[in-house]
């Protein structure tokens, strides 16, 4: 009787067991940029999938924001599989998605009511197997918060992106507060790739590491993400001349 008995729980916990084996090998699985500089700094060689990762624009403008955004576009556009993302105010342009690969029919959009239940939104979302990424614009991220979305995507799998949004010049410096991403990026617009006639060349970015587990911060000028979301990186930050821009696929 009493080995009957303990049958059931030892079937339970062989599959708790299995259930944490399996959230610990998808863990381990990454997103890489393919630029060797960048890569090198991130534990495993890219993005972790099962976690969470924050960015934010350099400064409270517009400008840098969207910087952000298109860089976690980017990075959503070479996953596989949908994308929820989850934002509060609907002014986000999806035709510039698209030009950095992330095309309107693999997109679900959550809008909140409300800015504090973006993260109810993201949370949800991130517990759901079987998605690309998770995206949530925000402008707060308390500690306990990020807790629960780390384990969220832990315990899926699936990759969480938060994009730190501002409305005001104040609200910028909520993001000094620590927060248990796995890495914290900041992007900052600098000036186009020059062209020998007249015209806009490519956008080039700042991506700033600021912040990676078991890793230390860099910063990388790079151009900003293609048509499939790839970014290439300037081989010698003192010269801004084309000549010395190096491509790199990532994927």
């Amino acid at each position: 009787m009493a080995q009957t008995a303990a049958n059931p729980i030892i079937s339970d916990l062989r599959d708790r067991i299995q259930h944490l084996e399996g959230a610990v090998a998808r863990s381990k699985s990454v997103i890489p940029f393919g630029v060797v500089e960048i890569d090198e700094r991130l534990p495993g060689g890219g993005l972790a999938h099962g976690a969470v990762h924050e960015f934010a624009g350099g400064g409270a403008g517009a400008v840098d924001g969207a910087a952000a955004a298109l860089f976690v576009a980017g990075i959503a556009a070479r996953t596989k599989g949908m994308v929820v993302w989850c934002l509060a105010r609907p002014d986000l342009f999806a035709p510039a998605l698209a030009q950095v690969g992330l095309h309107p029919d693999r997109v679900i959009y959550v809008e909140a009511i409300k800015e504090e239940y973006v993260l109810e939104a993201f949370e949800e979302a991130l517990r759901f197997r079987g998605l690309g990424a998770v995206v949530a614009e925000t402008v707060r991220l308390p500690m306990v918060a990020s807790r629960r979305l780390q384990l969220a995507a832990e315990g899926s799998g699936t990759i969480g992106l938060i994009i730190r949004r501002w409305r005001r010049q104040a609200e910028a410096g909520d993001f000094g507060h620590p927060t248990a991403a796995a890495t914290r990026w900041r992007i900052s617009v600098l000036p186009s790739e020059p062209l020998p006639v007249p015209g806009v060349g490519r956008a080039r970015w700042l991506a700033e590491l600021i912040r990676v587990k078991a890793g230390e911060s860099a910063d990388f000028e790079i151009g900003a993400c293609d048509a499939k979301g790839r970014i290439s990186l300037l081989s010698d930050t003192g010269d801004r001349s084309d000549q010395t821009r190096r491509s790199v696929h990532t994927g």
